[in-house]
């Protein structure tokens, strides 16, 4: 069911490009390009916060939150942002090649 879904919305997004292309509409597709950078970002961002919070499982201790209850609501902002500066930033290459497989799927030429 969630698949028929999402290739329902990929389709309504490939007819919505195709019509962009037609129109020749630059603006609008710079925006798409925008849109999908952005999503593919926040997808890199949400992988590495994954990643930074697994790496932080193990260390307890008598740091700046002391080791209390709050730590563990502290250190999920923390790797958040983390993992947030990191993507930006260019993060480990994931954010690429979901943007250019993203772009492949609707038809929407990189350049």
């Amino acid at each position: 069911m969630a698949s028929t879904a999402t290739t329902a919305a990929t389709a309504a997004l490939s007819q919505s490009v195709n019509a962009m292309s037609n129109a020749g509409s630059a603006q609008a597709l710079a925006a798409l390009k925008l849109k999908t950078k952005a999503a593919a970002q926040q997808f890199e961002a949400m992988f590495l916060n994954t990643m930074f919070q697994n790496m932080f499982t193990g260390v307890d201790g008598e740091g700046p939150f002391g080791g209390s209850g709050a730590l563990k609501v502290w250190r999920s902002m923390l790797t958040d942002q983390y993992a947030q500066n990191f993507a930006k930033t260019g993060g480990i290459g994931i954010a690429s090649h979901v943007y250019n497989t993203l772009l492949r799927q609707q038809g929407v030429p990189r350049q």
